[in-house]
């Protein structure tokens, strides 16, 4: 998981993804911001949809997708159009993570409206409603992306949020939680989509993380992530392989059944063939 509002360029998103490649990752993720949030100064994004579908050009094997789209960005028709495009470009390894989005400062700076969290919302569900039909049952819109994308909606296990994975999507993303609190969201999601009378979502978080091969690699990523985000805690998944290899099967047991990991000193591709090792080591 990259967060691509923090300066990635184009030279480093290839990098990036292609390292996925050669590590077995199953998939590269990123966020859908286009002003900073960490970095500040003149560090900004490449549009995600736009990089998406170049990269789906550039790599045969992983999928791609946003953690997520806001709604406030784009038309639900330029939205389902974008992630369609990047499908067939793809060969059927794009997926969308869309949500109502948050970040009032980049609104304000590219003109984008920003209403209350009410209206972003119900938003949410009129476009997660409108790209689904367009994907599927609207007969005037041509070319259907095949297979159907996966849908990922986010939040902390809200009930809007929550209402409108179970309503529209496959998969629900919550961001950050302590074991705790990945049990009881899953819990959550799991009883509204039983209420519902609809299979399971699949259930997965977003965390920070640096990994090193030994102590001396681990500590050198926290120093850097430290230097990156000008914080003076590690991010929640710290350690070895061996030692977030164990954390990770902890939230395995806790309902977790897929993990993004966000690589925010994106600069360091040799992690991504750690977080490879990460992987090996969780099958």
């Amino acid at each position: 998981m990259i967060e691509g509002q923090e300066g990635v360029t184009w030279e480093e998103w290839l990098a990036l993804a292609q390292a996925a490649e050669r590590a077995g990752l199953e998939a590269l993720f990123r966020s859908d911001h286009y002003r900073s949030i960490v970095r500040g100064g003149e560090a900004g994004s490449l549009d995600a949809w736009s990089v998406l579908s170049a990269l789906a050009a550039r790599t045969d094997r992983i999928r791609l997708g946003t953690l997520v789209s806001p709604v406030t960005f784009r038309h639900a028709s330029v939205l389902a159009k974008c992630a369609a495009t990047a499908h067939a470009i793809s060969g059927g390894r794009v997926e969308l993570g869309i949500g109502g989005g948050w970040y009032a400062a980049e609104h304000e700076t590219y003109g984008f409206a920003f209403p209350p969290v009410g209206e972003r919302m119900d938003e949410l569900d009129r476009q997660l409603e409108e790209v689904r039909r367009q994907w599927s049952d609207a007969g005037d819109v041509w070319p259907k992306p095949s297979p159907r994308p996966n849908v990922i909606v986010g939040g902390a296990a809200k009930p809007r949020t929550v209402r409108a994975a179970v309503s529209h999507a496959d998969e629900y993303n919550t961001t950050f939680p302590t074991l705790d609190e990945a049990r009881l969201r899953r819990r959550a999601v799991d009883e509204a989509a039983r209420a519902a009378g609809r299979e399971p979502l699949t259930f997965s978080m977003m965390v920070g993380c640096t990994v090193g091969r030994d102590r001396a690699d681990a500590d050198e990523r926290v120093s850097a992530w430290w230097a990156v985000t000008g914080r003076d805690s590690a991010p929640p998944l710290t350690g070895t392989v061996d030692e977030v290899a164990t954390r990770l099967r902890e939230y395995e047991a806790a309902g977790v059944e897929r993990v993004m990991l966000q690589h925010l000193a994106h600069e360091d591709v040799e992690m991504v063939a750690v977080l490879g090792d990460v992987a090996s080591a969780c099958a």
